[in-house]
């Protein structure tokens, strides 16, 4: 008999996201009137439609796959030329960053929890605490971990509080780590990272001889000039450090699906015999071999992003999005809750009533507001106690939300 990954066996009852989603459901279905009035902001997806210049080049794509002479079948696996080449020149200029680098993908998401197929056992791995699940379940799914606790903490992870007093930005462990995953501006708090803080994150894997996993996919939203966009703003960060970006959340991607790694060619880990081996060299050969690359036709809508009036149009997506998050900030301050980010991220993380738990507040705000939110308990324990508001969404549902927050709950201070 065909055995399994026990590891799975492992995960606690469900993704975040498909629990949501099942409360959800089971809440239509028992007042079926109230199931149209429900926005949803949860889940971390876009809603504008993606800009003209890119379903326009996505159209040419499409028609060139109509004409034998311009038709492509397989691409290169770790992206074309083209789309390598756009990414360096708009993104990592200046940062000594080469095309061959720059590994494209089907979704960060993806690639967050693929990149420890390079990885081998044993490893320290120090995450922090709120966390995107992923970053959690696919080193339970890899065998990681030990077994999760009453709190849902698995044994085996160094976990990083993230708190109010730290700016939600963990501090640098005086444990050893051999893997770090960081994620700014951050997922699901808002905050971000400044110089000085990435600065003391590089000197740490680099004298600990550790790699940080860096996941960029909202630098887009930051708005403060003196926040870095990227890891490799920080000198000596080539020498430890992956990122990891994505056109999902500037380009309206969610439902498109394209994404992109850099591994510096001189990033390097360590073979069972000592050795240093590189892991961009890794990363290709499993790139090449378990993926066959994003489609032609995404990969020319990609590009088109860095176009002039690409770069417009995106910049006025992430307008729409952040003026939507300052809206949410003062719906929530107005009613004298505590509030953070909104400011550099699309998300706003929000501290509970007192007395309240997360799900408490999730369930009230869903039966009584018919808005959806997510539960920070959701991305680790020391997320209890928040909840998370997505601000990608219409103009016109972010203000009906804060209409609904100011409805549903009584202010603090009354």
């Amino acid at each position: 008999m065909a055995t399994i990954n026990s590891n799975f066996l492992k995960l606690k009852a469900g993704y975040l996201f498909p629990e949501i989603g099942r409360r959800v459901k089971a809440y239509t279905e028992s007042a079926p009137d109230k199931a149209a009035q429900i926005i949803r902001c949860g889940i971390g997806d876009v809603t504008e439609p993606l800009p003209s210049s890119v379903r326009e080049a996505m159209h040419k794509g499409v028609d060139e796959q109509g004409d034998r002479e311009t038709f492509h079948g397989y691409g290169p696996e770790q992206g074309y030329e083209f789309l390598r080449t756009a990414i360096v020149e708009n993104q990592f200029a200046d940062l000594g960053i080469s095309a061959d680098e720059v590994f494209i993908s089907d979704g960060s998401k993806c690639d967050t929890g693929n990149i420890l197929d390079i990885f081998g056992k044993g490893n320290t791995i120090a995450i922090t605490d709120p966390v995107y699940p992923v970053y959690v379940d696919t080193n339970v799914m890899a065998g990681n971990t030990g077994d999760a606790d009453e709190k849902g903490a698995y044994e085996g992870l160094l976990y990083m509080p993230c708190t109010a007093e730290n700016g939600f930005v963990a501090d640098v462990p005086t444990e050893k780590a051999d893997l770090i995953y960081l994620c700014f501006p951050n997922n699901p708090t808002g905050a971000v990272a400044t110089r000085a803080q990435l600065e003391a994150w590089v000197k740490y894997a680099k004298e600990n001889n550790a790699i940080i996993l860096f996941d960029a996919a909202y630098e887009a939203f930051i708005q403060d000039p003196e926040i870095p966009h990227s890891i490799y703003e920080i000198e000596g960060a080539k020498d430890c450090a992956i990122e990891f970006r994505s056109f999902s959340k500037n380009g309206g991607f969610t439902g498109v699906r394209c994404a992109y790694t850099i591994i510096p060619k001189q990033l390097t880990g360590k073979a069972d015999d000592g050795s240093d081996v590189s892991l961009h060299q890794l990363w290709s050969r499993r790139h090449s071999t378990k993926f066959n690359g994003a489609s032609y036709p995404v990969q020319v809508a990609a590009a088109a992003v860095f176009s002039e009036e690409g770069k417009k149009q995106v910049s006025d997506l992430i307008t729409h999005y952040m003026g939507n998050a300052k809206l949410l900030r003062e719906a929530c301050q107005t009613l004298g809750l505590d509030v953070f980010g909104g400011e550099n991220a699309p998300y706003v993380w929000v501290a509970c009533p007192e007395g309240t738990t997360s799900w408490e507040m999730f369930d009230k705000m869903l039966h009584e507001a018919q808005v959806v939110i997510t539960p920070g308990s959701g991305f680790g324990s020391a997320g209890e106690g928040y909840f998370r508001i997505s601000a990608f969404n219409s103009r016109e549902n972010v203000i009906e939300v804060c209409e609904r927050l100011k409805t549903a709950l009584t202010p603090v201070s009354a």
